[in-house]
């Protein structure tokens, strides 16, 4: 059997050794998608933020492609693209110009066709001599996840994707990610999205402060929805 992606057993992450949810504990492999689901607050981002290497874990187990996280690991940077809840840009260049430093960057073979092609998929194809202060919050969104997908990956780790768009880019943002897991990418995502859990979730972990439990997407959509599966 393959080793998973990430591997969370009895994971505690919180701050100042202070847990903000329940012990953490589920298998991601590659061709999979795991979404985190839970109330505001239920520590959702901070587990992503353990997977990132940005934050270490207060106990348990957590291995990405089978070894501890490090974020400065050139290994885990060549493997793991993140997309959080932070405007991350370079100010002083254009839309196009950011996401061409970001593939050329990674060493992605064929950028201009790539980044012809996502200016387009995520509506920017207009805006590409723009800089991100002069895009909307939808747009420089998009400019993220564009950014997200225009180098290459083993994971992806999505923090609330679907933040300040509107339902057609919420569909075309479901479609590229189950095109992600098809290829053989493993996607990790934090949403409020039952659509998006629904479309593209295989499993959901539903976080809070009491317990963490693993269940079928279906199941975590339906949660979302306050209704039941």
């Amino acid at each position: 059997m393959a080793r998973p992606v990430v591997s969370a057993k009895g994971l505690l992450v919180g701050y100042g050794g202070e847990p903000v949810c329940a012990p953490v504990s589920f298998v991601l492999p590659a061709g999979r998608a795991v979404a985190l689901v839970g109330a505001n607050g239920s520590g959702k981002s901070t587990v992503l933020r353990a997977v990132l290497g940005l934050l270490e874990p207060a106990g348990g187990t957590l291995r990405v492609l089978g070894e501890p996280v490090d974020e400065r690991s050139v290994a885990v940077r060549r493997a793991v693209a993140a997309v959080l809840d932070d405007d991350a840009w370079f100010p002083a260049l254009t839309v196009a110009e950011h996401l061409y430093l970001t593939a050329r960057g990674h060493g992605v073979l064929g950028a201009d066709g790539l980044v012809a092609g996502l200016l387009e998929e995520f509506g920017l194809a207009d805006h590409a001599r723009s800089l991100p202060v002069a895009l909307s919050s939808g747009q420089r969104r998009r400019l993220l996840l564009a950014a997200g997908f225009v180098r290459p990956r083993s994971l992806l780790v999505l923090d609330e994707p679907e933040q300040r768009l509107d339902a057609a880019m919420r569909t075309r943002l479901a479609e590229r990610l189950v095109a992600e897991k098809r290829a053989g990418g493993a996607v990790l995502l934090a949403t409020h999205d039952p659509v998006l859990v629904r479309a593209v979730a295989d499993r959901a972990v539903v976080v809070a402060d009491d317990e963490v439990r693993v269940v079928p997407a279906a199941e975590g959509a339906a949660l979302i929805d306050g209704v039941p599966a």
